[in-house]
């Protein structure tokens, strides 16, 4: 690999050192002694001419020099030193076949330093296309001017260099006006200027000699036209040089191209028709340039989608076609119209970021009851033939006994004579439910010496509590701006009688996952999402057995950044009861109404909870260009 270019951006907010290669090396980027950033490139020649200190201090942004050099213990190795201010921040990135150092005041701003939110590389812009400079040696006409001391016009310009230095291809003063033609300052355009501050006081001044004195005073070359006459009155306090340059110019009609490292002042409409000649030459020679033909082989992308967004960058000679059978694309044109396209195709035709998405659906149950209940009963019988009659003509002979009989009521241990009694008398029956797997109970049995009273008491008492803890995960790959469906269930058969008979329907509960997710520039991922599990419920049934439908469903919008979880939904409900069931009156006796009671308590929880997590499988080779 080879270093073609070491160039400087100063824009608003940031600075950018662009190291341009002819491919990319290997590389490693450390900070050196008093904050300076180091990138140290691997395997890399560099031409004598780049070896250089770069002076930007002048423009007062956050990079002060940038230094280029070979390494002396190892030529093979180039080393670019780029001196920031205290607290600068900066990140490297890859932008085609170059490496761009973007450095800010502060914390660097993810939308110009390609770093996403995650702090991970993310989609950046790029510039795949520029319109090169007109042939011919008619430059464009320019207006506002930077100097030695730091003086900024409209762009940046001869900041930190000395009159015989010559200025880099890539620099420019002005830009044309919105029709096309390049005219001195408009009247009302905000311009900053920031060149140093002088006073004039000139009357009926040579054109020649203003121009002069502003060369020396600005620290640039100016050389005047032949046609270039008059004089000048001015009359200036305190005002920056570029800014008094330019108000002489647009008083005397005077526009401003470079050329090299001259900058030369002429009429306007001498440039404007030296401009028009060099466009009508530059025409003429795309008539006659050779034609060229090119094979641009296409990977990921569909060669048809990139015909029709390279159409607008043909000339009128030019024309695409596609071949389907191999999806390469056969552009015909000139050679730089086919590198432009060549360049457009390579920054189009990327891998489709993979989504990698994965839910889990949580689900928690909690349940506890208790019950306890009382019965008790019995009879007692008070007459002649059991030997204890009451002594009265009436009523002579008593008899009492429970008159709540329950035949289905379990009875072991009401009787010491046998397990069951057929049919209990119970005075109070209040039990709970208790049986195989469930609670407990206690009979006892209470007589007189000649069984002629008899008492019997069965305390039942059942408690329950559990846990339930449902974990479902569906996951799914899919390619950016994607529809995708994974789902896992049971179709339920239902009957359905009409006049034709009787038909067997069938009802899907499943879980399913449905999900179109959307690469973000900074690599988050946006996603509409829709999440279900239904599963059938025996335990609730219909007249004729068949079951209900137990249904959980999320649908939203939202975003998430790349790796991370959120949870997009959750439902939590609790159903509390106490229930008391008593024999009037007697229950709300203190203590003793207890023997008149049952009592009931259940507390049941339920929690649903969903979470969500994307991943770009591919982020590396989506994003990171």
């Amino acid at each position: 690999a080879a270093v073609t270019d070491v160039r400087f951006e100063h824009q608003a907010t940031i600075d950018r050192v662009i190291i341009e290669l002819s491919s990319i090396p290997s590389y490693r980027e450390s900070t050196g002694k008093g904050g300076r950033r180091v990138i140290e490139l691997s395997g890399v020649r560099l031409p004598d001419a780049l070896q250089r200190t770069l002076d930007v201090g002048a423009f007062g942004g956050p990079v002060r020099a940038i230094s280029t050099f070979r390494r002396k213990s190892d030529g093979s190795k180039v080393v670019v030193e780029v001196e920031q201010s205290e607290g600068a921040a900066g990140a490297v990135a890859r932008e085609g076949n170059a490496l761009v150092l973007s450095v800010a005041r502060g914390a660097l701003p993810s939308t110009l330093s390609g770093i996403g939110a995650d702090g991970r590389a993310a989609r950046r812009t790029r510039t795949v296309a520029r319109e090169e400079a007109l042939d011919g040696g008619a430059p464009r006409i320019e207006t506002s001017f930077e100097g030695a001391d730091g003086g900024v016009g409209a762009e940046p310009g001869f900041a930190g260099r000395s009159p015989h230095q010559p200025m880099s291809s890539q620099e420019s003063l002005v830009e044309p006006d919105q029709a096309g033609a390049f005219m001195p300052a408009i009247a009302g355009q905000q311009r900053r200027f920031t060149g140093r501050r002088i006073d004039l006081d000139l009357k009926d001044a040579d054109i020649h000699n203003v121009l002069r004195l502003i060369s020396d005073v600005g620290r640039v070359n100016i050389v005047t036209a032949d046609n270039v006459s008059g004089t000048v009155t001015i009359r200036m306090r305190n005002v920056p040089w570029d800014q008094a340059l330019e108000t002489v110019l647009q008083a005397k009609g005077l526009g401003v191209v470079r050329q090299g490292n001259m900058i030369r002042v002429a009429p306007i409409a001498d440039l404007n028709k030296e401009r028009e000649l060099a466009i009508a030459r530059r025409k003429s020679e795309l008539q006659l340039a050779p034609i060229e033909t090119r094979l641009i082989p296409i990977n990921y992308a569909d060669a048809r989608d990139l015909q029709d967004r390279s159409k607008d960058m043909l000339s009128p000679r030019g024309s695409l076609a596609v071949d389907e059978r191999t999806n390469v694309l056969i552009a015909r044109d000139v050679a730089g119209n086919l590198n432009q396209i060549e360049e457009l195709v390579r920054s189009l035709d990327t891998q489709t970021p993979q989504v990698l998405i994965e839910a889990r659906v949580v689900e928690a149950t909690s349940r506890y009851v208790r019950d306890i209940g009382i019965q008790w009963g019995g009879d007692g019988t008070f007459s002649a033939a059991t030997g204890n009659p009451t002594g009265l003509v009436f009523p002579s002979a008593i008899g009492v006994t429970g008159g709540a009989t329950d035949s289905n009521t379990p009875t072991g241990g009401l009787s010491p004579f046998a397990n069951q009694v057929a049919n209990p008398n119970f005075a109070v029956n209040l039990p709970a439910i208790v049986g195989t797997g469930t609670g407990g109970a206690l009979g006892f049995t209470l007589g007189s010496i000649n069984n002629t009273v008899n008492l019997g008491v069965r305390l039942s008492a059942a408690e329950a509590s559990g846990m339930l803890r449902i974990v479902s995960s569906p996951r799914i790959l899919t390619l950016d701006n994607k529809e995708a469906r994974i789902s896992q269930g049971t179709l339920i058969p239902f009957s359905q009688i009409s006049a034709q008979g009787v038909q067997t329907t069938f009802q899907e509960a499943k879980l399913q996952l449905l999900v179109k997710p959307h690469v973000t520039s900074d690599g988050s991922v946006a996603m509409h999402v829709k999440i279900n599990r239904d599963e059938p419920d025996f335990n609730q049934t219909s007249a004729r057995g068949d079951p209900t439908i137990l249904k959980r469903e999320a649908e939203t919008d939202l975003l998430i950044m790349d790796g991370h979880t959120a949870v997009i939904g959750g439902i939590f409900t609790r159903n509390t009861g106490r229930n008391l069931d008593q024999v009037p009156f007697f229950g709300d006796i203190p203590v003793l109404g207890l023997l008149f009671q049952r009592r009931r308590a259940s507390d049941t929880r339920s929690e649903l909870v969903i979470f969500l997590t994307p991943r770009i499988v591919n982020r590396a080779e989506a994003l990171g260009r």
